[in-house]
């Protein structure tokens, strides 16, 4: 593991930002997000490494909006222009584990074995992940209980394994793609030989078992418990680093236009709105319940892995503290 100080970090980000296009947790006044370095370097926002960013890095894969492809009417004719990918290589700085677990849950999502998304596909490839490493999760973290790993990141997905040493910061390539991006900087030191030590989670519980006592649970009257002060704003969706429904709509211009993908959101009434007027999902119960299924039921038994990763976003920004944790350990018996 090579190491550099804090207060050289600018210094190997701007270095970083040379060779690539660079993406860093920013707060832009009181929003935490993945944004360009510009906009630290210019001032705009300021580098955020406290904690997980409130809006995941899932934009940098699956952004909130963006164009499918392009069409012109030309007669009785339709061109189709393929958008095109990033040219350039991009790092994701400061990434969190239970972020890049998310990211091999999309994977699941967009690179299945039958039907592969190009544009996630592109993205994948030309995305370097450095992944850092949690030593004081947030109040509401719970990604060890969902399986993941505080100290190491998925092998798939991350390519530079980066660690908090208090008064410097740790590199370890994992991948060819995360060496050949470390074997570019200057100023790195001496190896680290000890991990940081890390700060336990306030919240624990097993959840094995979990997908399996679900399956008889579609009536059990926990649905209008959780559902009665469920508002059905979607923040829970939005923030969510594994949500990935979206809706698909035409921008039309004279004879010229693009498709274009928009996230969508389960919480929202017109998401099952059928074209005759039919709602299988009627009322926040119906909901509420898909919402939780398939997070720790359907996914599972599809892909054999959860689709929560305890990120704790949903938990701390639900404006009626709506709190997943809570549902399943009241499930488990916990």
């Amino acid at each position: 593991v090579k190491t550099i100080e804090k207060a050289k970090l600018d210094s190997l980000l701007a270095q970083l930002a040379q060779n690539y296009s660079l993406l860093v947790p920013v707060d832009y006044n009181g929003l935490t997000q993945f944004a360009p370095y510009s906009q630290v370097q210019e001032g705009v926002s300021q580098l955020y490494l406290d904690g997980n960013v409130t809006v995941s890095p899932k934009t940098a894969y699956l952004p909130q909006s963006e164009a499918m492809y392009k069409f012109r009417a030309q007669g009785k004719k339709l061109a189709i222009e393929e958008m095109a990918g990033l040219d350039k290589q991009q790092v994701l700085f400061g990434v969190r584990h239970c972020d890049t677990k998310a990211i091999q849950c999309l994977d699941k999502v967009f690179l299945d074995e039958k039907f592969e998304d190009p544009q996630y596909r592109n993205k994948r490839e030309q995305n370097i992940v450095f992944s850092l490493a949690c030593n004081n999760p947030k109040a509401t973290c719970f990604c060890e209980s969902m399986g993941i790993d505080r100290a190491h990141a998925e092998a798939s997905v991350a390519d530079v394994q980066v660690y908090d040493f208090g008064d410097s910061y740790g590199f370890e390539a994992v991948s060819d793609k995360g060496k050949a991006c470390l074997d570019k900087l200057t100023g790195l030191g001496e190896a680290a030989s000890k991990l940081p030590d890390q700060k336990p989670q306030a919240i624990k519980f097993d959840p094995a078992g979990l997908p399996e006592k679900l399956k008889g649970m579609f009536e059990d009257p926990i649905w209008d418990e959780y559902s009665f002060k469920c508002l059905n704003c979607g923040t829970c969706t939005y923030i969510c680093p594994t949500c990935h429904c979206f809706d698909i709509n035409n921008k039309i211009r004279g004879e010229v236009g693009l498709k274009l993908r928009t996230w969508d959101s389960c919480m929202f009434n017109e998401y099952t709105l059928m074209a005759g007027g039919h709602q299988p999902r009627a009322g926040k119960k119906e909901r509420v319940r898909n919402r939780f299924l398939h997070k720790l039921q359907y996914f599972n038994e599809k892909h054999d892995m959860s689709l929560c990763v305890g990120c704790g976003r949903c938990a701390a920004k639900c404006p009626v503290n709506v709190d997943i944790t809570k549902f399943i350990r009241q499930v488990l018996g916990q």
